[in-house]
């Protein structure tokens, strides 16, 4: 026996030798967490790139988006929010942008942003031991608190603050009509471009105009880049920060690239000017995009870290008809700022080598909310259940990995709909059926033309349906041209009940996680002399605040 033990013994202690020996080996072997590539481009219609019938067929050729969809998913039930800001907040912080007070553009000069309480992707990731960078447009507040390298991103570089309108304000050759004094406090509120590192100071690169120009620097000091030549900087700056990456193959990075393309006004960078097939700016302004969207993908090719990242590509908000032809297209009714399909769903391709199959169209329910909890599973992240105050905190986002890694299906079930202040949704989508109860900038033609004057967005008039709302089946009627809802045929006044229990769901959510003051305010409807002589509480909110009649971004 006492022989047997020892062989034992001795069999032991060599497994176990072989194993410690062997451990850093394996352990070196083990790959590291995956790289985020995330772009986002900016009013992008969903009918606009060649993978959702554009490209090519409109007269604007998208041959590095197509690459994309051909090398990974393309999502055609991904959804976004109404407008610029909503839009970027929802992704960056996974919940509905009402949370975070974060529903409505703001006026350069207005101070504030995006609480310092909130949770975004950066702040999140650097969690998992990312290392966090941002390029391009924020459009989420200007004071200190609510920029980038505040909100958990480690460097922001060329970052602007504003849609690209509000460059132009303080330009008389845009405005000569505009009151001297208020050019004057345009160009005194208007931040440029800003660069800075995470508890450092901030530096305005070079302000930014509405004129051809591209002087960074004027006798060593900050010079003016126009809009045409902005996308560029964000160009240099992701290929910059690619490059440094790959001299760091031990640290994932998750970086953030937001082209101010394709929101108007429209002004291609010279190099792309009639490079489309149609000639106008519009067309040429989304060949610029596809083209610089095409460099930052051969340069992570180049580095050979294509290998282990994700990349996932979307844009902020539904299309911007109202100024055409400067404008996306959808095929969907309504249009940016409103609740209908127009307005909401948008584009989004996904690539992951290894784990997401070639060419694979998808037609689940999915949103820019879900990208929070997606790149905290894929990096290996807990979402957080307190805030960055340490007070309880809920999120609206779904873990999508297991539809990138056809695994499993959507766990989402439910889409809500907002417009600006909104604290119940205009519109609630269950499944494929969709419930419609505030046709805001809707009182155009009824039968849902795309004419400027059907897609009002945020000119049109509120209009709430009372006791019986609109129903659409958006797989038989993506244009929701059919209302279903009294229909004999096709009545579907039982989803009612599912849309009911949906709108009880998220109202209870209100009550224990109350939503942010609002960072921005619109015009609600007037205050009433009969209002004023009712109730105490419009005296008293005139008294501590006066009247807040901002003026309309419309962007």
């Amino acid at each position: 026996m006492k022989s047997n033990l020892g062989i034992y013994s001795l069999f032991a202690f060599t497994v176990a030798s072989i194993f410690w020996a062997q451990t850093p080996d394996v352990l070196a072997q083990e790959p590291r967490k995956p790289n985020i590539l995330f772009i986002v481009s900016d009013d992008t219609g969903y009918g606009d790139l060649g993978p959702y019938g554009g490209g090519e067929g409109r007269g604007m050729p998208t041959p590095n988006i197509d690459k994309l969809a051909s090398e990974g998913m393309t999502f055609f039930d991904f959804y976004a929010q109404p407008s610029c800001t909503p839009g970027r907040a929802a992704i960056q912080t996974g919940r509905i942008p009402n949370r975070s007070g974060m529903t409505t553009v703001a006026f350069q000069g207005q101070g504030g942003g995006l609480p310092a309480a909130e949770w975004t992707l950066g702040s999140v990731l650097k969690r998992g031991g990312y290392h966090t960078y941002f390029t391009g447009k924020w459009h989420l507040g200007e004071a200190d608190y609510a920029l980038p390298n505040a909100q958990g991103y480690d460097e922001m570089k060329y970052i602007g603050l504003y849609h690209l309108n509000a460059y132009t304000y303080a330009d008389p050759t845009w405005f000569p009509d505009m009151d001297p004094e208020l050019r004057a406090m345009f160009q005194k509120v208007t931040k440029g471009a800003l660069s800075g590192k995470a508890g450092g100071p901030v530096t305005e690169d070079f302000k930014i105009n509405g004129q051809y120009v591209d002087t960074p620097v004027i006798d060593g000091k900050e010079g003016v880049v126009g809009i045409p030549f902005f996308d560029s900087y964000v160009e240099k700056a992701a290929l910059e920060f690619l490059d440094d990456a790959a001299k760091r193959p031990d640290e994932p990075f998750f970086i953030n690239v937001n082209f101010m393309k394709v929101h108007q006004p429209n002004m291609p960078a010279p190099e792309f000017e009639h490079k489309s097939m149609s000639k106008s700016k519009y067309a040429d302004s989304i060949v610029e995009l596809d083209a610089r969207i095409g460099r930052i993908m051969d340069k992570l090719h180049e580095t050979g870290m294509d290998r282990n990242t994700l990349v996932f590509y979307t844009t902020d908000n539904g299309a911007w008809q109202d100024v055409y032809p400067d404008a996306g297209y959808t095929p969907f009714r309504g249009t940016k700022g409103t609740v209908r399909e127009g307005g909401n769903r948008v584009p989004a391709i996904a690539v992951w080598p290894g784990k997401i199959k070639r060419d694979v169209k998808n037609h689940e329910l999915i949103g820019g909310l879900d990208l929070m909890a997606t790149f905290a599973s894929v990096a290996g992240v807990q979402l957080p259940d307190k805030d960055r105050e340490d007070k309880p905190i809920i999120f609206d986002s779904f873990d999508m990995t297991p539809v990138l890694e056809g695994t499993g299906k959507s766990p989402r079930k439910s889409w809500f709909y907002f417009t600006e202040n909104e604290l119940s949704p205009g519109a609630i989508r269950v499944n494929n059926y969709k419930f419609v109860f505030n046709l805001r900038g809707d009182d155009g033609h009824a039968s849902g033309g795309l004419a400027v004057d059907s897609n009002l967005g945020w000119k049109g008039p509120e209009s709430y349906v009372a006791t019986v709302p609109q129903v659409f089946d958006l797989w038989q009627d993506p244009q929701e041209r059919y209302d279903i809802f009294m229909n004999n045929f096709a009545e579907r006044t039982w989803m009612g009940v599912v849309m009911s229990e949906e709108l009880k769901k998220i109202m209870a959510t209100y009550v224990k996680y109350p939503p942010r003051k609002l960072q921005s305010l619109g015009y609600d409807g007037p205050i009433t002399l009969s209002d004023y002589e009712k109730f105490q509480w419009v005296r008293d909110a005139l008294a501590k605040e006066g009247v807040n009649i901002p003026m309309p971004t419309g962007n």
